[in-house]
């Protein structure tokens, strides 16, 4: 074990967040590929922008595309993918923002992970609950169908099991709509504040 020679800052989370006006919260969305993970983030960072709220959306493709560019989609890169993604949300949260962050993170051992970093205080989970045949028929990159033609391997939903989460704190099904689920989880983070 390594000895601890973090430096003592003077300001803390606490104080930051208060400066700012805010609760800290990392909003992580889960769901499979073509769920509207993207899309219901960017409709909640307008919405807290708008609000005068901070915010920053932690988008799995884009992280996948610099600070996470190295790893695959074998089950042990995925997992780093989400803890990596944690780790930096963390730091956000340090310093008093809202984080959203979209990923598919199929399996509850690691969004488990994700909360044990950051803290449960900290966590809340949205499912998006999108039946598989729902999210190919409007998959904008093509993915499922590469993923059945063979050219994408450890595909989620395909080759790999999606495991619903059962402690969400907030679940949207098949027919939601992206402004009403952005005004419910913003509504719900400031009963929280």
């Amino acid at each position: 074990m390594q000895p601890d020679y973090r430096f003592n800052y003077s300001l803390d989370t606490t104080q930051k967040a208060n400066k700012l006006g805010q609760k800290p919260l990392l909003i992580w969305i889960t769901g499979l590929s073509a769920s509207g993970k993207s899309t219901l983030a960017n409709e909640l960072d307008l919405l807290f922008f708008n609000n005068g709220y901070k915010s920053v959306v932690l988008d799995g493709d884009t992280l996948r595309k610099g600070t996470n560019s190295d790893l695959g989609f074998a089950e042990t890169d995925r997992t780093e993918n989400i803890r990596r993604t944690a780790e930096i949300s963390k730091l956000f949260l340090q310093s008093g923002m809202i984080v959203l962050a979209p990923l598919i993170s199929p399996n509850k051992i690691d969004r488990e992970m994700v909360k044990n970093i950051v803290g449960e205080e900290y966590f809340f989970m949205v499912f998006l609950d999108i039946d598989i045949k729902i999210c190919e028929s409007r998959d904008p990159k093509g993915l499922y169908a590469k993923a059945r033609r063979g050219e994408i391997q450890d595909f989620t939903g395909i080759h790999q099991q999606y495991e619903k989460p059962i402690d969400a704190n907030l679940t949207f099904k098949d027919d939601f709509n992206i402004s009403d689920a952005a005004m419910t989880i913003f509504n719900e983070y400031k009963r929280l504040l």
